[in-house]
């Protein structure tokens, strides 16, 4: 017999890299352990070596592949497990980048599926925490040719053709397969993308890896993969209304609002046929669900609705609080 589906956590992920921080540690309460940096948890995935892990309620122990080969689409809804099947489609993480991070591409779903087997990768970043003068780059600031391209990265002139965007807390970016990307350093955010690990590294400021060497370029795979239009906006603007989910970001992958209250809030998932997600970016909260049941969500925590859980309410625990909204069109 099955054990009913409940709302779930799961056991973050953490990495340590050469741009980390502790912001994650100290903003977000992530566990440092014996790392010395944390700059990324991943809060939600489904990447092969990288299957997150249920920490809560008569499921704890079991991944998340192996509740969706249990549960299918009472987990994930009907159509979205019709799409993807075993693999859960969106990867959630939380990223902290006390140095710049590499400038990169994500090749978009034709390419990725011909190339690696796998999704494409456009994503969306909330912007967490900024310090004065931190920027995200997202796009090109003007025309230029693949050629032109090819060249800049070879004389190391690339960074001037970026479009660099200052940045403070409650920003948000949607960066679709093939836009050149990066996080500026003193920049913290929650960052949502289709289930994919495939990156192209365009060019890191010739930084060398914990070994002394230099980390490898994509130069050739990005020069396929990078969308050289200029778009006519970069960021997504919003109007936040107090106690009422404000749609953030609409793509083909993803949906993401944000619901900032101060009262509790009923929310109604029957028509979404999907599951949902919710990620605490700021205050603590009840999540209120079946037959009076709760599960706590304070600051930096990721809870995953299933897609057979209809109704939910969310009650703030302190004066206020924000939390992110993800789930499949």
């Amino acid at each position: 017999m099955k054990i009913r589906l409940y709302p779930l956590k799961f056991k973050p992920i953490l990495k340590e890299t050469v741009w980390g921080g502790t912001k994650l540690h100290e903003m977000l309460g992530k566990p440092m352990e014996t790392l010395s940096n944390i700059a990324e948890s991943w809060e939600l995935s489904c990447v092969k070596e990288n299957i997150s892990v249920a920490t809560n309620g008569l499921l704890r122990g079991k991944n998340l592949s192996q509740l969706l080969e249990i549960y299918q689409k009472d987990l994930v809804g009907s159509h979205v497990y019709e799409k993807y099947g075993n693999n859960f489609p969106i990867l959630l993480k939380f990223i902290d980048a006390k140095e710049p991070l590499s400038i990169q591409v994500h090749p978009n779903d034709k390419i990725a599926e011909k190339k690696h087997n796998s999704l494409g990768k456009p994503e969306m970043w909330y912007i967490i925490h900024a310090e004065t003068d931190a920027y995200i780059i997202n796009g090109f600031n003007s025309k230029i040719t693949k050629d032109e391209y090819v060249k800049a990265v070879e004389e190391n002139s690339l960074e001037q053709h970026l479009e660099k965007h200052p940045v403070v807390a409650g920003d948000v970016f949607f960066i679709p397969a093939g836009r050149v990307h990066a996080i500026g350093a003193g920049v913290m955010l929650a960052e949502i993308q289709q289930t994919s690990d495939v990156t192209y590294r365009i060019y890191d400021y010739n930084r060398l890896d914990s070994n002394g060497t230099p980390r490898e370029l994509h130069t050739k795979q990005a020069k396929r993969a990078i969308d050289f239009k200029i778009p006519q906006t970069y960021k997504s603007d919003y109007k936040l209304l107090k106690n009422k989910a404000i749609e953030l970001v609409k793509s083909s992958g993803f949906v993401t609002s944000i619901l900032e209250i101060d009262k509790p809030v009923d929310r109604d998932y029957k028509d979404l046929d999907s599951f949902v997600i919710l990620t605490s970016i700021e205050g603590l909260t009840a999540i209120e669900f079946k037959d009076g049941k709760k599960e706590n969500l304070k600051t930096g925590e990721t809870l995953l609705i299933p897609a057979i859980i209809h109704q939910i309410m969310i009650v703030p625990k302190e004066k206020s609080a924000k939390i992110l909204e993800i789930y499949c069109p």
